[in-house]
């Protein structure tokens, strides 16, 4: 694997100060942030987060930002349309200054595929702004949300139409949504805009998270066949087993593990 194509979440250490964090991921070899949507990482708000200095601190470290992990799309049925566009435009922009690839997007609250038909103007328009930027957006897949449901968020996605919107493939959260990570790939195949790497499996106990190399999840499939289908962008390691293994043990070693591939 490049390496300039690897980047860490910054997720698992959420609530760490910023030098903390940048100090881990630089020290650990990886080159690029995956950056949590949520302060003390980061914010839409100008007046939480000021952009300009985050990107000159990334660079203190010798660190990029790829992708901000950002939730635009998912309160526009509390605050409205014209508010939630505007959460989607600050990430955006943000995301264009900062020289970031793409951002994650939410498609609303829950896993009704009732909601698609009213999300389809929202997103159609969020899209066209975004490929004037130059910035691709994701739904990752989760439980407690469509982008989990593959046959329904391809319905919001093939809706849109648009390169710069689709999904952010996560075959550890398709497990865990029950969801066969090869069959949903076959699915989503083309419309992949991001990619966030972890490992598990499942037991007699249910669904559980494991170090890098140490799951079910065949990356070695999942990159030939997300890249065979035309991706070009990053994989995004992320790092959620921090109670397991401490993230300044273990972060390296999953470096060293998704690098050998």
């Amino acid at each position: 694997m490049n390496p300039e194509r690897i980047s860490a979440c910054t997720y698992a250490v959420r609530e760490e100060p910023l030098d903390a964090t940048f100090q881990l991921i630089a020290g650990a070899g990886c080159r690029k942030v995956d950056l949590w949507g949520g302060l003390p990482n980061y914010s839409n708000d100008p007046a939480e987060c000021d952009v300009v200095a985050l990107k000159v601190k990334a660079c203190e470290y010798g660190l990029t930002i790829g992708n901000l992990g950002t939730y635009p799309g998912r309160k526009i049925a509390d605050v409205g349309f014209d508010a939630e566009m505007l959460e989607m435009t600050r990430a955006i922009d943000n995301a264009s200054f900062l020289g970031s690839r793409s951002i994650r997007v939410c498609p609303g609250h829950g896993e009704d595929p009732g909601i698609v038909e009213g999300l389809i103007p929202f997103f159609q328009q969020a899209a066209v702004y975004a490929k004037s930027k130059g910035v691709y957006l994701g739904m990752e897949n989760h439980k407690g949300s469509i982008a989990g449901n593959p046959d329904v968020v391809m319905k919001l996605v093939r809706a849109v139409d648009s390169p710069f919107f689709g999904i952010l493939y996560e075959p550890a959260n398709l497990m865990a949504c029950g969801v066969d990570y090869k069959e949903a790939y076959e699915v989503f195949k083309g419309w992949i805009t991001h990619v966030h790497v972890k490992d598990s499996h499942c037991t007699e106990d249910g669904y559980e998270r494991t170090m890098f190399g140490e799951g079910s999840i065949d990356w070695t499939w999942c990159i030939a066949a997300v890249d065979g289908g035309g991706y070009t962008g990053d994989y995004a390691l992320e790092y959620e087993v921090e109670k397991v293994v401490p993230i300044a043990e273990g972060f390296p070693i999953w470096m060293e593990r998704f690098l050998a591939l």
